[in-house]
């Protein structure tokens, strides 16, 4: 039995459909359906019930696919171990925040894929929640503050923010001293969250109201540098804003509550060397780049 074949199998069934699978994978939808044939000729039964929606495991499929993925995740772990000390192989597919991935993550990635030739990265930028299993994701960099859940996070750095606004609306609207005044002020938001500060030891949460919203941070960057009204955000989406003076920190006696950002991967006893390494080049492009990321404070 291929490998490859074994693989493109359990991806097909973890994305529903060939098209999704042959998305994920990164080979044309002939190559997957070809595989597939392959691999149920040589166990001489249906895996897969194709529909008009994609594709349903059949009874023999649904026993077979835990089966399959054991197997390949072994076959990972075996080649790891006998690599060479430093080289990687194989794919590494990872969901990145669109707000500043781009900017702050994208040349960390790119440096890994220079000093590993044969490591294939394929990475996702969006700001929407990724469902790592069902997406069939290796692993994500998520940033903020982080919900319970079954999946594994390692800090790589911390993560610092503040309210700002450009000198315009400052003139226009004066500033906010206490967590009471925002309410009278508009306020940029992603969507109907609440905004929590610190008061000293105590956090403090408030309800932002505003007639701006954008589901990305470095949209309501511009919109608070436009003058549109006060943002909450974090320091490595303003520190250019704020160092050009386009964007004035407020309510500084108030800050947010440090956050942080993670490496996430779905549940497992040991991670990939792969996504061990990343997490180690995160934790070092950190720590670099204090300016960046507020740790210079």
């Amino acid at each position: 039995m291929d490998i490859e074949d074994l693989r493109t199998f359990v991806e097909v069934a973890d994305a529903g459909g060939v098209s999704a699978a042959a998305r994920r994978l990164g080979v044309s939808k002939s190559i997957v359906s070809r595989r597939l044939f392959r691999l149920e000729a040589e166990l001489g039964a249906q895996l897969l019930a194709r529909t008009t929606r994609g594709a349903a495991l059949t009874e023999a499929g649904v026993t077979f696919r835990d089966h399959a993925a054991r197997v390949s995740a072994e076959i990972d772990l075996a080649r790891e171990t006998i690599l060479p000390a430093g080289d990687l192989r194989g794919r590494l597919r990872i969901a990145v925040p669109l707000s500043f991935g781009p900017t702050h993550f994208a040349p960390v990635l790119a440096d890994m894929a220079r000093h590993h030739p044969h490591l294939h990265i394929h990475a996702s930028y969006s700001d929407r929640f990724v469902d790592l299993i069902t997406e069939g994701f290796d692993c994500a960099i998520r940033v903020g503050y982080l919900q319970d859940s079954n999946l594994i996070a390692r800090r790589v750095g911390p993560l610092y923010g503040k309210l700002v606004a450009s000198p315009d609306y400052i003139k226009a609207h004066g500033s906010p001293e206490t967590p009471d005044e925002l309410a009278a002020h508009q306020s940029l938001m992603q969507g109907t969250e609440a905004w929590q500060l610190m008061d000293g030891d105590k956090i403090v949460t408030v309800q932002p109201r505003g007639r701006f919203k954008a589901d990305n941070a470095t949209a309501l960057a511009a919109a608070a540098a436009a003058g549109l009204g006060i943002a909450w955000l974090p320091d490595c989406i303003t520190y250019d804003y704020v160092a050009s003076g386009a964007l004035v920190p407020i309510m500084t006696r108030y800050p947010p509550p440090p956050a942080g950002a993670y490496v996430i991967r779905p549940p497992g006893q040991h991670p990939a060397r792969k996504i061990r390494i990343l997490t180690e080049m995160l934790i070092e492009h950190f720590e670099r780049n204090p300016h960046l990321w507020g740790l210079d404070r």
